[in-house]
């Protein structure tokens, strides 16, 4: 089936406006997006991208919405895998948390720009040579191998440390303070590079990175280009507000990279009973198509959503999860009691110290050998719990 033309134009002064919208009025004046903000619009854009998917049912037939629906589900699944080195990025350059919206949405902008890209030039590829499905195939099956073993390595992963930061640090040469989302500020009467421009270099080349493994999973899916192109963009809509929605439940998701490497795996096996199916190669099977089974959209869909659904519950449920949540949550509650201002209300405080004092009894709980695996810094933990209860210990004194 051909998509209009028309259909092409709206789409994308859809999607042009929303970035529009979302520049304009919630990013062009820094600010730190509440949680009810962040869950607000985060709702809006997967409100937008669920309706977006009933209109292709109307226009383009049951075939495309599922196709769509597919592939919406497994991008916006490996964005949130991307958000994890979004964060780490942003943390290891100390980005003023006033100033990440900026980043995260410059982010998003050449991220579509990036897949766009690749989008074009892995339908060309596919339209001239049916033999790239192997390759899209084999690429998804070393990814998921890369994922896993990520997991079960002794290392340390640095993932804010890749080919492209590790460049880009060694090429520029920036100030060493922010000069709020300023790209070059004047220090010393001379015009100097700041380091959000060296934030935004890595997160772009980041991005392109991301593109190479989630444009052949979503070809996996589909191969009507519009289809990837809308499913992959309305993935990426929201990715900011999710962000700081889920900050704190990032680190809590441990199961979702074996998550995303079993569904990476299963489309990567897709691709390649496709391929066998629509084989031309002369060293397969005399150049002969070869008669295998083949996974449809439908079954591919509920596979992909059970394996998140699994991954999830597993992350937040498991002994590890929950203890995970424990230690966030203790961390959490006295880093707001610290942020605290002077003239906050009496409830405010009180609050926050019972879901302090909650957390500890909890953390207390715990076994001394899952704390001692995953405290990053004890001194520090520590310091930040000791420092609360002293302040509140002053605030009554006072």
């Amino acid at each position: 089936m051909e998509i209009p033309l028309i259909q092409w134009v709206v789409t994308l002064a859809l999607i042009l406006g929303l970035l529009a919208y979302d520049f304009f009025f919630h990013v062009r004046k820094a600010h730190e997006p509440t949680i009810k903000e962040a869950a607000v619009w985060s709702a809006v854009y997967v409100g937008l991208a669920l309706l977006f998917g009933l209109v292709i049912l109307v226009f383009d037939g049951g075939q495309f919405a599922a196709e769509y629906y597919g592939g919406y589900i497994t991008e916006k699944a490996l964005s949130v895998d991307n958000l994890f080195v979004f964060l780490i990025i942003m943390a290891s350059f100390q980005v003023p948390r006033a100033d990440q919206q900026k980043v995260l949405l410059f982010g998003i902008i050449f991220a579509l720009i990036a897949r766009t890209v690749f989008i074009f030039v892995g339908a060309a590829a596919i339209n001239a040579w049916a033999w790239v499905f192997y390759l899209f195939g084999l690429v998804l099956l070393l990814t998921a191998g890369n994922l896993i073993k990520g997991e079960v390595g002794d290392g340390e992963k640095d993932e804010a440390n890749n080919v492209v930061v590790r460049i880009a640090k060694r090429f520029m040469h920036t100030s060493e303070n922010y000069d709020g989302d300023r790209l070059f500020t004047m220090e010393n009467g001379k015009k100097v590079m700041t380091p959000m421009l060296l934030v935004m270099v890595a997160i772009g080349g980041t991005d392109i990175l991301f593109a190479l493994d989630s444009i052949p999973a979503i070809f996996g899916l589909t191969q009507e280009t519009y289809i990837v192109f809308t499913a992959t963009a309305f993935s990426l809509m929201g990715l900011r507000q999710l962000y700081f929605l889920i900050d704190g439940l990032l680190d809590r998701l441990i199961y979702l990279s074996w998550g995303l490497s079993v569904i990476l795996a299963f489309i990567g096996v897709k691709l390649i009973l496709h391929a066998l199916h629509e084989n031309n190669l002369p060293f397969i099977n005399d150049g002969q198509p070869v008669h295998v089974i083949e996974v449809g959209i439908g079954m591919s869909l509920g596979v992909i959503i059970g394996i998140l659904v699994v991954t999830v519950l597993a992350s937040l449920l498991s002994p590890k999860g929950r203890a995970l949540r424990v230690i966030g949550g203790t961390e959490k509650a006295a880093n707001e009691y610290l942020d605290l201002p002077e003239d906050a209300p009496e409830e405010k405080r009180t609050e926050l110290h019972d879901r302090l004092t909650d957390y500890q009894e909890k953390l207390a709980a715990l076994p001394e050998s899952r704390k001692d695996q995953l405290i990053e810094s004890e001194s520090r933990f520590r310091d930040v719990l000791n420092r609360a209860h002293g302040k509140h210990q002053e605030h009554l004194g006072s």
